[in-house]
């Protein structure tokens, strides 16, 4: 019998309504560089939201402020109502991470790369066992517990972090460019099981790619292009506020930039 992954549940202190995310008014430079100029959007709970942008755009620096690798310089993040610089420990304890670069330990199994995650949020043994068969039996990974992590393939290996980040039950999760390098297959699996997990367990999602043909025409979608914010709301709006009839075409109209299938160009 699987172990259906419990819904995450609101934790005392949060603000009644609170979005799942709050990004107003935020910038960052590095040095005389501006990578982000006055970004502002949010995600609502149990939605899913794409953060859409070419490579460069931006995408990986507002993650590294959402979770506070950098201190935001201006501007100010919510999660769930509690600000990333002031609360971080409020704001980051609510949100579940998969970065663009890989990090398990190839070394250990699957079950091993799991139970050390639990132990840094402090889950007891017992716990971190019944959450990671739980949250393996969500990503259709649960026959797979014992195996080392290098006898995975690419789209597994992405299964088994999205599981690490569940592991304590955030109330958002984030997807850093998470179907880079997999195959066509391998990407659509992954973005269905994400998909599913908003729908049974009430998660906000925010997903970031440059890759058009993640984004269904009912999706959120922030399009980000050198470090601003250039239109959101539902795909089909955005499409049909720029007179374009898909948001691949409205993101060339937006920004001169040609998108293909899966691919972008410069003109």
């Amino acid at each position: 019998m699987s172990r259906r992954l419990p819904e995450p549940v609101a934790v005392s202190g949060e603000q009644l309504g609170a979005n799942a995310l709050e990004v107003e008014g935020v910038s960052h430079s590095y040095g005389k560089r501006k990578a982000l100029s006055d970004v502002s959007f949010h995600v609502r709970p149990a939605s899913f939201c794409v953060l859409l942008g070419l490579n460069g755009a931006g995408k990986s620096t507002l993650y590294s402020l959402i979770t506070h690798l950098y201190a935001v310089q201006k501007g100010t993040i919510r999660i769930f109502g509690f600000d990333v610089n002031r609360t971080p420990s409020e704001a980051l304890r609510r949100l579940g991470v998969v970065f663009q670069a890989r990090t398990l330990d190839l070394d250990l199994t699957v079950e091993q790369n799991l139970s050390y995650h639990a132990a840094l949020h402090g889950i007891s043994k017992r716990e971190a066992s019944f959450r990671a068969a739980a949250v393996l039996d969500e990503v259709a990974m649960a026959g797979r517990a014992g195996d080392k992590v290098r006898t995975l393939s690419g789209g597994q290996m992405r299964r088994v972090e999205i599981a690490r980040a569940l592991l304590h039950r955030p109330r958002l999760l984030l997807l850093d460019e998470p179907t880079v390098g997999l195959d066509v297959k391998a990407r659509a699996d992954i973005l269905k099981h994400v998909r599913h997990l908003v729908g049974e367990t009430g998660i906000g999602v925010l997903w970031a790619t440059h890759l058009i043909d993640e984004v269904a025409s009912g999706d959120n979608v922030v399009l980000l292009h050198e470090g601003r914010v250039i239109d959101q709301g539902h795909a089909a709006e955005v499409a049909a506020r720029t007179g374009a009839p898909d948001i691949g075409a409205a993101f060339k109209k937006l920004t001169g930039v040609a998108g293909e299938g899966d691919r972008w160009d410069q003109p």
